[in-house]
């Protein structure tokens, strides 16, 4: 029988971290702009803090550019900032900004289908490297494929400014990969999903590297945000060898979205995948109560009464958090956990 197996993969060709690299965008431009005009979207308080010298950097160089400032990753932002975009006859999408603005971005060029650079102001998720998005409809986060970065622009001087608990926040996203190649490993011998030992080893690196460092992981020192942007950008190169999320997002990351869905603004993702993390580890019978230790090195709580979440409504995103996407399979399982289930899980845990 002839061998057919194939796989695409697609990693930035440039990655800038550290001090004043932002400059670097000129040059990124340059090389990937295919025809038109380069759009930078980004947020009003973002468009301050870098957005302006984005564009300025380009219109030094002659390079044709638009701002749109947007709100939240909603459909409805989506669609007026594609809109705005054909208008301006984009050829280059730049994200500038959090998870939403980057979100929007990178969505917009999956669609248009030109390039995109991540150019993050806040080091607080590992969606700054990865080929998803999670736009809002009707209230709820969806999680879905958009493009990846060609580049990526990570200034640490500018993210520093922002803060700490985004800092806090990027670092617990990354060490919830511990539990997602659990949940990666577990689909693997349950429903034979095709598992990368090379993507996982990569998402598990970047995770213990921080848990062994997370007591450098401080307030105002650049030296930090350095630290866990290096741990975010490799974790987005295991999804990007994976070609796939599985290496860094499982059962926590269920959880995490549906958090975001019932209980919107109350915490930050990196903040609800700790909490997720923690509860996927107990379900998997591991040492949740190591992976509290690691976030309360740098102050971060998984207790849902610190983030104003409700008791039923902390069971009832636990309970339900495997219709987020019911063809990942985790040790959620496919059917809702009972609400005993859920919340003897919250409680012995201590989030409860």
């Amino acid at each position: 029988m002839e061998f057919e197996k194939f796989r695409t993969m697609q990693f930035p060709r440039d990655i800038y971290v550290g001090h004043g690299v932002l400059s670097q965008i000129k040059n990124i431009a340059k090389r990937n702009i295919r025809e038109g005009t380069v759009v930078i979207i980004t947020g009003e308080n973002t468009i301050k803090l870098a957005g302006n010298e984005v564009s300025n950097h380009l219109s030094d160089a002659s390079i044709d550019n638009h701002i749109i400032v947007t709100g939240g990753a909603t459909y409805e932002n989506l669609e007026s900032c594609i809109s705005q975009s054909k208008e301006f006859n984009a050829g280059l999408m730049v994200g500038v900004g959090g998870g939403s603005k980057i979100d929007l971005a990178k969505k917009i060029a999956y669609i248009l289908n030109i390039p995109f650079v991540s150019v993050p102001t806040t080091p607080s998720h590992d969606g700054i490297a990865s080929p998803r998005a999670s736009i809002k409809k009707d209230g709820w986060s969806v999680s879905e494929q958009a493009a990846m970065p060609v580049s990526i622009i990570a200034d640490t001087s500018i993210m520093v400014k922002v803060p700490f608990k985004y800092l806090a926040a990027g670092a617990a996203d990354v060490i919830s990969n511990e539990t997602a190649i659990l949940d990666w490993k577990l689909a693997n011998r349950i429903k034979g999903e095709e598992f990368s030992s090379s993507a996982a080893a990569i998402a598990e690196y970047a995770a213990k590297e921080l848990i062994e460092k997370a007591h450098l992981i401080l307030p105002g020192v650049e030296e930090s945000v350095w630290l866990v942007v290096k741990q975010i950008l490799a974790s987005g190169t295991s999804m990007a060898i994976a070609s796939s999320s599985r290496p860094a997002s499982g059962s926590e990351h269920l959880i995490a979205h549906n958090l975001e869905n019932l209980t919107p603004g109350k915490a930050i993702h990196g903040e609800q995948c700790a909490i997720g993390s923690v509860v996927s580890m107990f379900l998997h019978g591991g040492d949740w109560k190591s992976l509290v230790s690691t976030y309360s090195k740098f102050g971060l709580s998984v207790k849902a009464k610190d983030y104003g979440i409700p008791e039923d409504l902390m069971i009832e995103a636990v309970r339900t958090a495997h219709r987020i996407r019911k063809e990942r399979y985790t040790i959620l399982g496919e059917v809702d956990l009972s609400r005993e289930a859920s919340q003897n899980a919250l409680y012995i845990t201590g989030i409860l």
